[in-house]
């Protein structure tokens, strides 16, 4: 690990993604996370991360040889602005349009972005209203 301070939330540790080109996905993945202010947590030759999410090649060790199939990741976003923001940078580096930004019906104020990374996965980017919030992240020292 190249960190000594990890930022963590309520539910999930990580998740782990195996692709076809991890240099397509790092050039997709490493625009969104520009967009919404995430740093690369590290990378190497064969994998890359940040904060929760792990993405590998398939010739990875931690990949086990095989790829893994088509998931629906969303990420949360500061404000409408960083919703149209990922879009735009989504579909500038490889991104496929899966739905422009926009209300959506789950609940009020739900604006959100969709697009398919280079594999396939439907990458949302929601920003869900005017909320407080307790904490930006739980923070994890070691």
């Amino acid at each position: 690990m190249q960190t000594q301070e990890l930022h963590r939330g309520r539910l999930i540790d990580h998740i782990q993604l195996v692709v076809r080109d991890l240099a397509a996905s790092r050039r997709f993945y490493a625009a969104m996370f520009d967009v919404l202010g995430v740093p690369l947590g590290g990378e190497s030759e064969d994998y890359f991360w940040a904060d929760e999410l792990f993405v590998s090649s398939a010739d990875s060790a931690a990949a086990q040889g095989a790829l893994t199939g088509r998931h629906h990741l969303a990420f949360q976003a500061a404000d409408r602005a960083t919703v149209e923001a990922f879009h735009r940078a989504a579909l500038a580096h490889g991104g496929t349009d899966n739905g422009a930004p926009g209300e959506r019906p789950y609940h009020p104020g739900y604006y959100a972005a969709f697009a398919l990374d280079p594999d396939g996965n439907n990458i949302e980017v929601v920003y869900h209203g005017e909320a407080e919030r307790s904490a930006a992240s739980v923070r994890i020292r070691f």
